[in-house]
């Protein structure tokens, strides 16, 4: 028999969380979109804490590789909103039970599917980016799906600037959202250890992609990162209402 370290169930958090870190190198968000509904029906303890933890080391490596593209100045509402967000989110946490859980995960998912196809375009004015630096918090913490809120506002910006003001944003608030998980009890000794065997995934994920994407039509790679979050959303819709 395999350890806890690699049995079937880690092996396949492992695979969504490689494909996860392929998602948001490639277009600069989608790790928890991707991988947190499948993740959470391997077990609950993956979300929210350990999607957060990865998502820390995936958007340093990428904050680091886009450095030059940072407007740290243009982030700052957005990440004081994050803050009373992820307080908001802990509470959610604290009152809701895993099959509602699960259905808040399958409609945040099925909600940053419509989000990014929305055809209209939001300036990133300081009132909206509190705005969103709060839902941000809001969903991050309570489902490690903080993406979408800021990925709107941003994502008609150059390439390379929206992944590196991305990673930047996600740098400070996934340490935001652990610094409230772990007074509640989401983030633990058992959370970091079953976070460890998907540190190297995400490697790989993120590596694979700064190799290929390069010559791959981001188009095409958000196109396929949609139908896989609309598929991840609804298991987990279907999921919380069975």
């Amino acid at each position: 028999m395999l350890s806890d370290w690699v049995n079937t169930a880690s092996l396949i958090a492992m695979a969504l969380i490689f494909v996860g870190s392929f998602v948001q190198t490639a277009i600069g968000f989608g790790l928890a979109i991707v991988a947190a509904p499948l993740l959470f029906q391997i077990s609950p303890d993956y979300v929210p804490a350990p999607i957060c933890l990865v998502a820390l080391f995936i958007s340093i490596l990428n904050a680091m590789k886009h450095r030059a593209n940072i407007a740290i100045g243009g982030l700052k509402m957005a990440i004081i909103g994050r803050i009373p967000g992820s307080i908001a989110g802990a509470g959610l946490l604290l009152m809701v039970s895993t099959q509602v859980l699960s259905l808040w995960l399958g409609f945040l998912v099925v909600f940053a599917v419509i989000v990014s196809l929305l055809p209209f375009r939001l300036e990133p004015t300081p009132i909206k980016m509190g705005i969103a630096g709060f839902f941000s918090g809001f969903f991050g913490t309570s489902s490690a799906i903080g993406g979408p809120p800021m990925a709107l506002l941003l994502q008609h910006q150059e390439a390379s600037q929206l992944r590196g003001n991305l990673s930047a944003f996600f740098v400070f608030s996934s340490l935001i959202s652990l610094a409230v998980q772990a007074p509640i009890g989401f983030l633990t000794l058992h959370h970091i250890q079953i976070t460890l065997p998907l540190i190297p995934a995400a490697w790989l994920g993120y590596k694979l992609a700064q190799l290929t994407t390069q010559s791959l039509p981001k188009e095409k790679i958000r196109i396929g990162a949609l139908i896989l979050c609309a598929v991840s959303g609804a298991t987990a819709i279907w999921q919380g209402l069975s």
